[in-house]
């Protein structure tokens, strides 16, 4: 298995764009920015009005794709997804966008959540006679869609929209049009972006800059949108809701020049580590973050708390994705390769390491020790949002409750087992404020079941651990 060095990852990346003459590079382009919400798969399939072509593979999307496959991804129509596989998940089969053919004309899907009533629908659509092929929940949805084959696309999709339970950002394409779906909650983040006078769908907003796309807005909890020839085209599946966006997406998944709902993900961060100064105040000599994500928050804490912010902690980031670690004593090794302690900032020095979570506390452990070993008098550790106590059913790899350190430890026993000198971590009050919610009261408040273990969605009874992600 890969050597991570956080303990969470995102589910996958969604891009499209429909209307320009070289969608499939943009597209490329575009989830190459997404590379952070998958590293495990890639793919794209264009159209050019008559014809769609696929092309992916397993791998990042510069693993995948060479220049030559995009002779074959011609067309003013495209749609990618990068992918994170969960244990058991894998395998080429399940890399998407999935495409399904039929004497009617084609679908594509690409999707970032998870259904928690993925399970039902399988054995409901199994016991009318349905096949399936992978065990992506994206399936079901084809199969959904095409159960009702004598209405217009448009009210399958409506159909089959209204029967999931869950978090899901769907972008898909047929020949002549592109289809974009949010969750009632909007439990995963979906921008709206214009080039030229091509439109642009992204899982974040850093990949609209990345391709020069003007932001829109963002996709509404509950709405389909379809873009074509005409233009773009709104559509409800849903009433709307209040929307409870992933409170993670702040905290780690998403880029720091990505905005979710209005809010800038490096400023929320920063005041995440400003609130935590305030309510874990430290006498130390040296602040510095876990690389990548923690560092804006380490920044706001440096700054908020008057303790100068360095370098204390550097990333290899040439190390392999799948670095092969047979043994205890190399996967111990992994992490040392991945991150650096760097002795003339932090030997003799009182250190606050600020991170933005602990999973397993695994990772955390080694990293104190590093820091020890290059010199460190003391260790401090600051955490940039509340203990992860449960899990996650909507598309985030937080594993069970029995494997989550804070679901079954204290504050203080989590300190022991990772040897800190001291541990902090920022009250839900201080996240919620740290992130902030537009004027809007239909955009208002964030998912923080991980942290409070109240879900906004119903949890059936069947659902003991997460299901298989897409």
């Amino acid at each position: 298995m890969p050597t991570e060095i956080k303990g969470l990852n995102e589910e996958c990346g969604v891009f499209g764009v429909f209307g320009h003459e070289d969608a499939a590079h943009l597209t490329y382009y575009g989830l190459h920015s997404l590379q952070h919400r998958g590293q495990e798969g890639a793919g794209i399939i264009a159209t050019d009005g008559e014809q769609m072509r696929l092309e992916k593979g397993l791998g990042l999307i510069t693993e995948v794709f060479e220049e030559k496959q995009f002779d074959r991804l011609e067309g003013h129509g495209a749609i990618g997804h990068v992918r994170y596989a969960t244990q058991g998940g894998g395998g080429y089969e399940n890399v998407q966008p999935l495409v399904f053919r039929s004497q009617t004309g084609s679908l594509a899907l690409a999707h970032n959540g998870n259904l928690v009533n993925a399970h039902a629908l399988k054995h409901q659509l199994e016991a009318q006679g349905s096949i399936l092929q992978t065990t992506s929940d994206t399936e079901v949805v084809a199969h959904l869609i095409k159960r009702s084959g004598h209405l217009p696309l448009k009210e399958r999709i409506v159909q089959a929209l209204a029967m999931l339970k869950g978090a899901y950002a769907f972008v898909m394409m047929t020949e002549e049009k592109v289809f974009v779906a949010l969750d009632p909650k909007g439990l995963r983040p979906l921008s709206i972006g214009k080039l030229g006078d091509a439109y642009v769908v992204s899982s974040e907003t850093c990949a609209l800059d990345v391709v020069g796309a003007e932001y829109i807005r963002e996709v509404d909890p509950g709405e389909l949108i379809t873009i074509d020839k005409e233009g773009l085209h709104s559509d409800r599946f849903s009433e709307p809701l209040q929307r409870t966006l992933c409170s993670m997406e702040y905290v780690y998944f998403s880029r720091p020049d990505s905005n979710l709902d209005g809010v800038n993900v490096h400023s929320a961060r920063k005041r995440m580590g400003k609130e935590l100064a305030k309510e874990a105040p430290i006498e130390a000599d040296v602040v510095t973050g876990v690389p990548d994500s923690s560092i804006s928050a380490a920044i706001g804490f440096a700054e908020q708390s008057g303790i100068p912010y360095e370098l204390g902690l550097i990333k290899n980031r040439y190390v392999g994705r799948t670095f092969i670690q047979p043994s205890q004593e190399l996967r111990e090794q992994g992490v040392k390769m991945k991150l650096s302690p760097v002795r003339g900032i932090v030997e003799g020095k009182r250190v606050v390491m600020v991170d933005d979570s602990i999973v397993r506390g695994t990772t955390s452990r080694r990293i104190i020790q590093m820091l020890k070993d290059a010199g460190a008098k003391e260790v401090h550790v600051r955490i940039g949002a509340p203990p992860l106590k449960n899990p996650c059913y909507y598309g985030i790899d937080t594993s069970t409750k029995a494997e989550l350190i804070a679901g079954h430890h204290s504050v203080e026993e989590i300190r022991e087992m990772i040897g800190a000198d001291s541990l902090a971590f920022l009250s839900v009050e201080g996240l919620q404020e740290a992130i902030g919610s537009p004027q809007d009261s239909l955009r208002h408040g964030q998912c923080q079941a991980c942290f409070t273990g109240s879900y906004p969605t119903e949890i059936f009874p069947n659902t003991v651990h997460p299901y298989e992600k897409v």
